[in-house]
């Protein structure tokens, strides 16, 4: 077969060239880009489809944007199941939100388009000296999110239509003062009440269980007596500083970059000058701007003949507020700290020159530059780590991609063994014991990387130790490790865990009868109230909570004030049980007027968001959109 291919080799270039190049005209480059990522569908908006590999990508740029943000963040809440959710109902929305923006025809012109990229400090921090945009970091950064600049400025567009549904919702709701005023005074009313508490853990001396109870207990909750399961692992990390320490700069290379970059490295050129102002705004009726002009022209011919009285002509005539005072003296300055005219003009004169007249936005300048600081160049020596640290940052940008390539195909090809990736690319083997399906507290790097992790315990790494696939843990940073050795789950022995047992039979049964004598108490002192004995009476309210639990207070707050008192029981869970004697409803403080203003504007915000979030709800319905993965724990949707 491979003959064909080696006696018809042109043939076979034309072929493959009329096959693939179509493909990119017909799909585009980010559908290459997509090449690989599971199809499967997670969920529908009307005919539109969302696969696994889509939600795995908006999670992973998710993921980057926010460690880039904030590197403290603890990376297994970036990575948990309820975070991959949350991205998952993201992008849900913003497909629901983009078909509301087709179908009302809000779409964003290129002019838009153009202002809101110039406008972004991201891009801004992209554009070079000279103003122009760096196309090569434009593309790292379209590429950063699996984007060709061209798929990420049309993603910018559709974001820019989806913003503009929300925000004709949002801000078209109205809310007049007084139903707002009721609404707040009903929401922020306080009531005065006793609280009686019955506490688990004053219950705990009361319970004294057989060794029977326990062995019972046990019996009956074996689950929760579990040793997990754990392994002994290794692993190796690439990363930016990994492929550093690999790399040798020659000095010649060294020595090079210092003479490129010494200049910039040294420090700027400062200017010092001095300026006489005659205010013209740029939208000056054209007959004052050609007045200030003509006494702009005056004074420059009057400094010109006495160039040493140039401070005293600028404190008599300067309309520059902030310099006039000095002389006209505007102390040092740098490239970029002045408007473009003004700059131009004062980088372009000799110490001690007087400008000719300078057509700014503000009017016309006349300009003397009274001093020039010129950087000290500073030597290689003093220069020479800052330039290494640079030069091996800059190679080790070039050089991952590549090291990225042999580091996944090695540890696929040698899967049974992380020595010759290690020796390839001169990294260290590790080693960690007892290590656990889900991150410990406190791990860090890749061991609190719940993907490595689950790579790890997959069933081909465990049962056959191999070498798990490279797992991208983190911006330029990808792993692998190997299982050394593994202890399945087990239960553990009823000797082994007795105090344990106990701890959770004593727990159970002290929240049992603090519950019963909580519920009991309540029942008595509603029919026999002179029968309660309360501590003093506290005031609460939605914004005064006086430390009660939240349970309560929300119980307390709804409970029916008809018949005072009013009494409220509350199941604290594993904490006992509370009870409350409502015994009077007191009237919201009257606010002062700005106060009562700033409420009504919050509220009007609250009345919006819920509009917005109801708009929502109709259009999922309306769109029929279908989540076809199962909700985490603990996760909430909308």
């Amino acid at each position: 077969m491979f003959d064909i291919f080696r006696k018809h080799t042109k043939i076979m270039m034309i072929l493959l060239f009329l096959l693939i190049i179509p493909s990119f005209v017909l799909f585009g480059i980010d559908r290459y880009n997509q090449a690989g990522q599971s199809d499967e569908v997670v969920a529908k908006v009307g005919s539109v489809e969302i696969t696994k590999g889509q939600w795995e990508l908006a999670h992973k740029n998710e993921v980057d944007r926010l460690r880039a943000a904030r590197p403290e963040l603890d990376a297994k809440l970036l990575d948990s199941p309820q975070a991959r959710f949350a991205v998952l109902e993201r992008l849900v929305r913003e497909r629901v939100m983009l078909v509301a923006a087709e179908k009302a025809n809000l779409q964003t012109s290129d002019a838009r388009l153009a202002r809101f990229l110039q406008e972004d400090p991201t891009i801004a921090s992209l554009r070079q000296a000279d103003g122009k945009l760096d196309m090569e970091r434009y593309r790292q950064l379209a590429a950063s999110q699996g984007l060709t600049p061209a798929g990420f400025e049309n993603s910018v567009r559709q974001s820019i239509s989806q913003q503009q549904v929300e925000a004709g919702i949002g801000r078209s709701g109205f809310v007049a003062a007084a139903p707002a005023d009721v609404a707040l005074s009903a929401f922020f009313e306080k009531r005065e009440v006793q609280v009686a508490n019955f506490l688990a853990k004053d219950y705990a001396a009361r319970v004294n269980p057989s060794d029977a109870d326990l062995e019972s207990f046990y019996q009956a909750n074996q689950a929760l007596f579990k040793s997990p399961e754990h392994a002994k692992v290794e692993y190796v990390v690439l990363d930016m500083d990994s492929v550093k320490k690999g790399i040798k700069l020659a000095e010649a290379d060294v020595r090079a970059y210092y003479e490129q970059n010494v200049a910039r490295l040294s420090g700027v050129e400062e200017r010092r000058a001095s300026h006489i102002l005659i205010s013209a705004p740029k939208d000056a009726p054209a007959a004052d701007r050609q007045k200030a002009q003509a006494q702009a022209q005056a004074l420059l011919k009057a400094v010109r003949a006495a160039p040493d009285s140039f401070a005293d002509v600028a404190k008599k005539n300067s309309q520059d507020t902030g310099s006039a005072s000095k002389g006209g003296d505007l102390d040092f300055f740098a490239r970029g700290a002045m408007v473009k005219p003004f700059e131009d003009a004062a980088f372009a004169m000799k110490k001690g020159e007087i400008s000719d007249l300078v057509e700014s936005d503000f009017g016309y300048h006349i300009i003397k530059l009274t001093d020039v600081k010129s950087p000290k160049p500073r030597s290689f020596e003093e220069l020479r780590p800052g330039l290494e640290s640079d030069l091996k940052t800059q190679q080790a940008q070039r050089k991952f991609a590549e090291f990225a390539e042999l580091f996944t195909n090695t540890v696929y090809e040698q899967s049974d063994s992380l020595k010759p990736v290690a020796e390839k690319l001169g990294l260290e083997v590790k080693t960690a014991d007892n290590l656990q399906r889900q991150p410990a507290a406190g791990a860090t790097g890749v061991l609190a990387s719940e993907k490595f992790l689950s790579a790890l315990f997959a069933s081909d790494s465990v049962e056959n130790k191999r070498n798990t696939e490279a797992v991208e843990t983190a911006v330029n940073q990808m792993a692998s490790g190997r299982v050394v050795a593994y202890s399945p789950a087990s239960t553990l022995a009823f000797a082994e865990v007795k105090p344990m047992v106990r701890a959770r039979v004593v727990e159970s049964r002290a929240v049992e009868l603090a519950r019963q004598e909580g519920a009991e108490k309540l029942a008595i002192w509603k029919k026999e109230p002179d029968q309660a004995s309360l501590p003093g009476s506290v005031v609460v309210s939605r914004d005064q909570t006086q430390n009660l639990p939240t349970q309560l207070l929300t119980a307390a707050l709804a409970a029916d004030t008809t018949t005072l008192p009013a009494w409220v029981g509350v199941d604290l869970g594993a904490n006992g049980y509370v009870v409350a004697r409502i015994n009077k409803v007191l009237p919201r403080d009257v606010a002062s007027q700005a106060n009562a203003a700033q409420d009504r504007e919050q509220y009007a915000r609250w009345w919006n968001v819920a509009e917005t979030r109801a708009y929502y709800a109709a259009l999922k319905d309306r769109l029929k959109v279908q989540v076809l993965v199962p909700v985490p724990a603990a996760s909430v949707t909308q």
